[in-house]
This record gives structure tokens, sequence and C-alpha cells, in this order.
């Protein structure tokens, strides 16, 4: 799957889920790891777990490579690394935290 296409695809799985928040960034030019970042949240731990578990399972299902998988048993941040897209789950007060877009945001 073409990495536009594997964003389109977990962009689709994320609203299916009810995720919120959902931001996706380009990051190719300032990351060798991945080319694009996927960002979201959750309501509660409880839901960030299963935005995380549905992707697993729909990228399975697809039979798309899944590089890892982490945060799942806490539920405040998930990764799931599918290798040209990263996907991040989190808890509203962890992305506030963190703050992924600033620190990953284009310069104008």
């Amino acid at each position: 799957m073409q990495p536009d296409q594997l964003v389109q695809f977990v962009q689709t799985q994320l609203e299916d889920i009810k995720a919120r928040d959902i931001v996706t960034l380009s990051v190719g030019e300032k990351a060798s790891f991945t080319d694009y970042m996927v960002i979201c949240s959750g309501n509660s731990s409880r839901h960030v777990r299963s935005i995380a578990e549905h992707i697993n399972k729909e990228s399975k299902a697809r039979e798309l490579d899944i590089l890892g998988i982490e945060g799942t048993d806490v539920g405040e941040w998930a990764l799931i690394d599918l290798g040209d897209v990263v996907v991040h789950v989190m808890t509203d007060d962890t992305r506030d935290l963190y703050q992924l877009e600033k620190l990953w945001a284009e310069e104008d």
C-alpha cells in the first residue's frame, strides 16, 4: 500500500471507532523513520486501547506490516508503527502534555 493510501486507511479506521481530533502530519523531510504521523485522541484510557487494537486488527486483516505496537497496557498513549505511517493515540491530558503537533509541525 502506498503511503498516501495507508494514511487514508488509518484515518478511515480512526473515524470508524470514533477517535477525536485526528491530525495528519507529513514528517518525511524531518524524520528518517516514517513519512507521516497521525495523531488522535481517545475519550479515556480504555478508548485509547480500543482504538489501537482496532487499527492493529484491521491492519492485520489487510495483511499490512505492523512494525510495532506500544502502550496498549496502560492506555494513556498508544503507538502503532505501520512503517510509512506512525499512529499516536492519546488521552487529552497526555496529548496536551507532549504536544506532538507543535514538535513535528511544518515550519512556515
